[in-house]
Order: structure tokens, then C-alpha cells, then sequence
């Protein structure tokens, strides 16, 4: 994610907008002001989510208070901008001791919002009610991972997805492959695509690679492939990098690339991963490694962007193997990747006890029920999953299956120039550098990134 920079007048004006400040109510027995945020506003960004909170959230929360003896009144700020300038807006305001009282951030900004001491650890602002919540025995300790941070739960996981392979089942059974294919190990995926490539398939195997793809390549392609080989980008306080995993991921790219299993040009156009959308719903692609996106957004019938009528028929998917059985991140079998994001109590909250049963209200099961109605996406408790995505095989799948062996980026500044020197390695790889190679040139520019060779391990 790259930040743009906006103007010391249009930060002041949204600043200005965001505070929501919190009244003295609290145990005073008058009126407990609350105040929530998130990039959404009525008519634009994120409407339906705006919608959400104003029309169904506060009212809902207001009555239940006020049936527990509280005058509680909330108040919706609403945002409509860059996320950067949403990040800006939300930083500005914290570091001034003002803002809203609960608030959306990206998984992704944990580290740093805990690090300046903009958000922090939940038990440490509420109480130990904030361990104690019910929805906790609900989220898998992996997603709980997204709102965690130094071993301490700073928020609660909002919305969360997963990567998988997906595969067209009638290529499959062209090669002589199981419409129910499960790969157990990276050799069987090169093996698959070596029978997809006799059978006449275009490109066996799509793994995204390459700068042009930019966060996509490490999400849905040198990550996923790093757990895969036992390796985090960033685990015990330093950075990986020309570690073995990091070299036996970029290995599984150079087989694919030399072997001709991948198509090198998807990876360097600008518009390759839309490509490489449009040549699977064509049936030219026969395996492909995304996000849960691609089933919703991307070949949906009814609406995506490259969309396949027979879907429910033809796309197949799989959970993503390890190199070998058990050599998986956490001794795993299968791995995944997931993204998302978090609701977290300002620190400066005048009522923190209230604050968080809002925050917690609004991820209740009938919370989560009512947001994702006409919207349908994979929530974080896997109570509400079994109920909303009863009739999406694909999603189910993800909640069930994936979920519980999924990772997330670590949540600091500089993450974004560590991704994109990742993208670089794979670059070179598909380009005929040696795996070797261009792990220890990844690691000479992760070194310039981080702060020295101090910070990173081998």
C-alpha cells in the first residue's frame, strides 16, 4: 500500500470532521456519549456499511442501553476518502488526544497504530470484560491473530478472507485429473500442471509474480508459498530473509517457470492478474492461486468482472499444500493467507466500558447477520458463518477449512517496501535468476529496509 501525501490544510479539515469526542457521562449517570467511525459514507465510499451503523447499529444499541438503565447516544462520523487520507485523518486525530471512540482500521496498521500508542491493548482500556467477550470462543485463534499484536488483543477482527487454489474441472478431466483434486504437496501441483500442459492446456498453472501485480504477487503467490515452506516474512522480532523457505518458495517458481507451466508475460503486463482472470474464464488457464474475491467478485455469474456462467460447475478449489506434509508454517499440512480488518477503542475514550460493548455489539451474531444481508462475505465468528454462507459451497469452505490455517501480514510501517522487495525476487526469478540469487539480493534490499543486518535472519 502505497501513502500519497495530502495537504497540511485537507488533513486539519478532516481532522476537524473526525473528532467525536466523548462526553463526561460516563458513571456520572447522564447522558454517555459514543461516537464510531469508519471510511463510509451515505451516497458514496462503503454506503451500505454507512447504512449499517446509522439506520440499524445505533438505534438497536440506544434501545438496549436504555433497557439497561443507561442514556447512551451515538454518533456516526462518516468518511468517504483515500484509505491513505483515512489513515492520515485517524492518526492526526489520536496523536492529538481527540477522536472518535471506536474506530475501523486495516489489519495491516496494527503495529504501527499500537507503536505510537494510538490503540492498545484492549484488557489494558476496558477491563478484563474485554477478554472475557463471548464472541472470542467463536473466532479461530488464527483470525484472532489479525487484531493481535506483541501477544496482546488490540481490537476485534471485523472482516477477514482466504487464499486457495482454484482449478476448471473440465481441463482437470481432460488431464485425467479428480474433479475433487486436492494437491497434498507442491510436487503434485507441478505434476497436475505437467498433465494440464500435455493435455493441451494454455497455462497450466497461474501463481501471481512480478511488480505489476504488486500486493497481489505477495498475497496471493510468494506468501502464501513462504508459509507453505515453513517461513514468515517476519517472526521473533526479525525479518526472514535469504532464509531456506524464502529460497524453496522462489524454487517452486523457477520449476513452474522452466518447465513452462506459467505464462512469464502475464507476470510483467500492467494489466496481467486482470488477464489471467479473463484467460481462466475462458478455460485457457487451468489452476490458479487467489483470494476469495475471484469466486465473489471475479467469475460470479451474475456479476463479475470475467464472469462464468457454469461456475457452480466448472471451478473447482482446494486448500493450498504445504512443500510436503507437515511442513507448513506451525507444522501445517495446508496453508492460507488472509487480509482484513480491525474495530478498536480509542485509548482516550471517556466511557471505554461502553465504547467496547458497542465495538462488541456491532460483532454480534445478530450484529454480523444484519450487515451482511444482500452482501454476503466470510465474518470472523464461525457461529454467523454456518448460518449466512449455508449456500456458498466456496465460502463455507474458507470458513471451515481455511480459517483456521491462515496467516496475516505483519502489521508494521514498513511492510509495503519489504512486499515489494518480495515482488522484485519473484520478478527476477520468473525472468532466469537463480532462486539463490535473488533471495540474497531480496535480502541486501530487506537489510536497507529494516534497519541492518541486525533485524534480519537468515
Amino acid at each position: 500500500m502505497r501513502f500519497r501525501t495530502i495537504s497540511a490544510t485537507a488533513v486539519l479539515a478532516l481532522s476537524v470532521a473526525a473528532c467525536g469526542q466523548s462526553s463526561s457521562g460516563g458513571d456520572g449517570g447522564g447522558t454517555i456519549e459514543l461516537s464510531i467511525t469508519l471510511n463510509a459514507i451515505a451516497g458514496g465510499k462503503n454506503a451500505k456499511s454507512a447504512a449499517y451503523i446509522q439506520n440499524w447499529v445505533i438505534p438497536k444499541f440506544e434501545a438496549a442501553q436504555k433497557a439497561k438503565g443507561k442514556d447512551v447516544k451515538v454518533k456516526f462520523i462518516p468518511s468517504g476518502v483515500d484509505d491513505e487520507q483515512y489513515k492520515t485523518k485517524l492518526s492526526l486525530d489520536l496523536k492529538s488526544g481527540k477522536g472518535a471512540d471506536v474506530m475501523d482500521i486495516d489489519g495491516i496498521w496494527a503495529g504501527e497504530f499500537a507503536e505510537a500508542g494510538y490503540i492498545k491493548p484492549l484488557s489494558e482500556v476496558v477491563g478484563p470484560e474485554a477478554d472475557s467477550w463471548e464472541g472470542w470462543s467463536q473466532i479461530p485463534d488464527a483470525v484472532q491473530g489479525l487484531a493481535t499484536y506483541n501477544g496482546k488483543k488490540v481490537g476485534l477482527p471485523y472482516g477477514t478472507d482466504g487464499r486457495v487454489l482454484y482449478f476448471n474441472k473440465t481441463l482437470m478431466a481432460k488431464a485425467g485429473l479428480p474433479e475433487d483434486w486436492q494437491p497434498k504437496s507442491w510436487q503434485e501441483i507441478l505434476d497436475a500442471g505437467g498433465k494440464l500442459k500435455a493435455a493441451g492446456v494454455p497455462v497450466p498453472i497461474q501463481i501471481n509474480a512480478g511488480t505489476a501485480m504488486g500486493e497481489a504477487t505477495s498475497m496471493q503467490g510468494v506468501l502464501p508459498l513462504l508459509a507453505g515452506a515453513g517461513g514468515e516474512i517476519q517472526s521473533g522480532g526479525k525479518w526472514s530473509g535469504a532464509s531456506q523457505p524464502l529460497k524453496d518458495a522462489l524454487g517452486l517458481y523457477q520449476k513452474i517457470y522452466s518447465q513452462g507451466l506459467g505464462d512469464p508475460k502475464l507476470q510483467q503486463e500492467a494489466k496481467g492478474r486482470d488477464k489471467s482472470f479473463a484467460q481462466f474464464a475462458e478455460g485457457k488457464i487451468g489452476i490458479l492461486m487467489e483470494g476469495d474475491y475471484f469466486w465473489r467478485g471475479v467469475v460470479n455469474p451474475t456479476d463479475g468482472v470475467a464472469k462464468m456462467a457454469e461456475r457452480d460447475k466448472v471451478v473447482g478449489y482446494a486448500m493450498i499444500p504445504a512443500m510436503d506434509a507437515g511442513k507448513g508454517i506451525r507444522g501445517q499440512d495446508f496453508v492460507s493467507m488472509s487480509g482484513g480488518s480491525i474495530r478498536a477503542i480509542n485509548p482516550g475514550s471517556e466511557n471505554p466500558k461502553e465504547a467496547f460493548e458497542l465495538l462488541a455489539f456491532t460483532l454480534s451474531p445478530e450484529g454480523l447477520k444484519e450487515e451482511t444481508k444482500g452482501n454476503t462475505r466470510i465474518t470472523p465468528r464461525t457461529d454467523v458463518n454456518k448460518e449466512i454462507l449455508a449456500g456458498d459451497p466456496l465460502l463455507t469452505f474458507i470458513s471451515e477449512k481455511v480459517l483456521p490455517v491462515t496467516a496475516y501480514r505483519p502489521p508494521v510501517a514498513v511492510y509495503p517496501q519489504v512486499s515489494a522487495a518480495l515482488q522484485e525476487a519473484t520478478a527476477a526469478v520468473v525472468g532466469g535468476t537463480a532462486p539463490d540469487a535473488a533471495a540474497a539480493e531480496y535480502q541486501k534490499k530487506l537489510e536497507g529496509l529494516v534497519g541492518g543486518a541486525g533485524n534480519v535472519a537468515s
